[in-house]
């Protein structure tokens, strides 16, 4: 449990919450004082992560959610509204349909991948904004990944999915700016969650991943909840338009 209490009175919405880095941060904000909007496409994942948060006593409400329909994204504003309003959105559902190279990609594949890592984090800011404009520390923190900066090579899609996440950020943050909304986003490196073990399933490829990393390990969800947490509260309020990795020293750029 956290001691800091950074985010009491304010109200959090984490798209894809309920299982790995979106249910970490989920339980960090929550953990930090903040009432929490959990959502994932099915409801017995929401159901099973409210149960696990309610459990130790934080403020959170569940729904069923997939962000590329316009119905699901309104119903999350919605809870919002009977929250009291919205200080902190976090745009962490993304999709990889496919493995393999970017120009092996399908069409099909590439279109999911798209609508769902990029479109709908570009809708969901958007139709943010009106309820973020009410805060006085409105905050938007798109989750993005190292493989924005330095594409792996079976994530070929993916990776430029997240690419266009960064330059999300940046345009976002520049329009933001004087309405005094925040816009920041997080590129965790290799984390140890499900979506990640298509490229640590066997020791070798796990060897060949930690050869790479100064720290010597995988990160953890919590890796990522912590510095989420920091952008969401007034310890962040002079950071906007950055593209913040958490990699352990994978190596992204210069």
């Amino acid at each position: 449990m956290s001691s800091i209490n950074r985010l009491c009175g304010k109200i959090a919405i984490v798209t894809a919450s309920t299982d790995g880095i979106g249910f970490a941060i989920a339980q960090r904000l929550a953990r930090e004082g903040a009432k929490v909007i959990v959502s994932s496409r099915k409801e017995k994942n929401v159901n099973e992560a409210i149960s696990k948060l309610s459990n130790e006593g934080l403020d959170v409400k569940g729904l069923v959610c997939h962000v590329s329909k316009a119905d699901d994204r309104k119903k999350l504003f919605d809870q919002a509204n009977k929250f009291g309003g919205l200080d902190i959105l976090v745009s962490n559902a993304a999709v990889n349909p496919e493995v393999g190279d970017v120009l092996d990609c399908s069409e099909s594949s590439w279109d999911k991948i798209f609508d769902v890592n990029v479109k709908s984090a570009f809708l969901l800011a958007k139709e943010a904004v009106p309820l973020l404009k009410q805060s006085k520390e409105g905050r938007i923190i798109f989750i993005s990944s190292i493989a924005g900066f330095q594409p792996l090579g079976l994530l070929g899609a993916y990776s430029v999915s997240k690419t266009a996440l960064l330059g999300l950020t940046k345009a976002a943050a520049l329009q933001l700016g004087p309405e005094g909304i925040t816009v920041n986003c997080v590129a965790p490196g290799i984390i140890k969650t499900k979506f990640s073990s298509a490229l640590t399933s066997n020791e070798g490829a796990e060897s060949e991943i930690l050869s790479q990393i100064p720290l010597k390990r995988l990160g953890d969800p919590h890796d990522i909840s912590g510095v989420v947490a920091f952008l969401a509260s007034k310890d962040g309020a002079y950071l906007t338009g950055e593209n913040i990795v958490v990699s352990g020293g994978m190596p992204s750029r210069l």
